[in-house]
């Protein structure tokens, strides 16, 4: 019997590997859709032509350093959403083999997209610092993203508000890399540009609308997820002004200050960081008054029958 329980078990588990392998490979889909061309880089050791640059499965480059937090992110958040959605028919470890397949495709690209540019840089202490820099900031994004994944997938109401919001904003910037691709010359459509901006507002309203605020834990994810939606855009500009600002590639102290800077003056209450806070508000209060009306609707046939 206990043979023949493991090979039956394993089994068992396959689809969710498949499935956490699926949700990091849509995941990575805004860079998979761009030809996955390694964009030039500053310190490359040889004069090399775009069409030429070789192929990797990260978009590492000081300028998409954002881009490379959302397609991480986002594929562990959708692979916590379809676990928390099929959660009663989970088999045990069903969660650890969907982290694993994640996990998985997330770090392979890692390692192959490193090696990559690794060996086509120059040889020097700057380079090195790029590189580590990269690395650090994808091996940051990955954990975040294991993080997001296990409280969709398990954790109570409380959690899964918090990881949502993380996971909003992160689809923010994984929808502005599928909408607007890297290198694309086409003007933006106002129906993108719309679900850009408020995707992030809109996915948080519902996650805090069905959690409702019955507990204090609830509250407090409400509020964090606020603070979220208000912190983060602050804190992706900053990274994409600092990090992307060649005049400093030399200098990560000056790179920092320059970033802190513009983080502080990006986080100033303004309408345009005001707009989405309130339309997450909204949106939080009507899914919550729906869900009520639809219990209601449900409770009463109960008692009529």
């Amino acid at each position: 019997m206990e043979t023949h329980s493991v090979p039956a078990t394993a089994r068992a588990l396959v689809p969710y590997f498949i499935l956490g392998v699926a949700s990091a490979t849509i995941g990575l889909l805004p860079w998979i859709l761009t030809g996955m061309r390694l964009p030039l880089q500053n310190l490359w050791a040889s004069a090399t032509l775009p069409d030429d640059m070789p192929l990797v499965l990260l978009p590492f480059s000081q300028y998409l350093l954002t881009l490379i937090v959302g397609v991480l992110v986002t594929g562990s958040a959708i692979a916590g959403i379809i676990c928390r959605l099929s959660k009663p028919r989970h088999p045990r470890f069903a969660l650890t083999a969907v982290a694993m397949g994640t996990v998985g495709v997330q770090l392979t690209a890692t390692l192959q997209t490193a090696n990559t540019v690794g060996d086509g840089l120059l040889r020097n202490s700057a380079a090195e610092l790029y590189l580590t820099a990269l690395l650090c900031g994808t091996i940051a994004s990955i954990l975040i993203g294991l993080l997001v994944l296990v409280l969709m997938a398990k954790a109570p109401a409380p959690g899964a508000v918090a990881a949502s919001s993380i996971a909003a904003v992160c689809c923010g910037l994984w929808l502005e890399g599928l909408l607007f691709p890297i290198g694309s010359l086409t003007t933006p459509s106002a129906v993108a540009l719309t679900l850009v901006r408020w995707s992030p507002a809109v996915i948080l309203g519902v996650a805090v609308g069905i959690a409702g605020l019955k507990s204090v834990g609830r509250v407090l994810a409400a509020v964090f997820g606020i603070l979220m939606l208000w912190v983060a855009p602050a804190l992706f500009t900053a990274i994409s002004v600092g990090g992307g600002t060649r005049v400093l590639a030399y200098q990560p102290a000056a790179m920092a200050q320059l970033g802190a800077e513009v983080f502080l003056n990006t986080l100033h209450p303004t309408l345009s960081t005001l707009v989405p806070l309130a339309i997450a508000a909204a949106i939080a209060v009507l899914v919550q008054a729906v869900s009520k009306t639809v219990r209601r609707g449900r409770l009463s046939r109960v008692t009529l029958r």
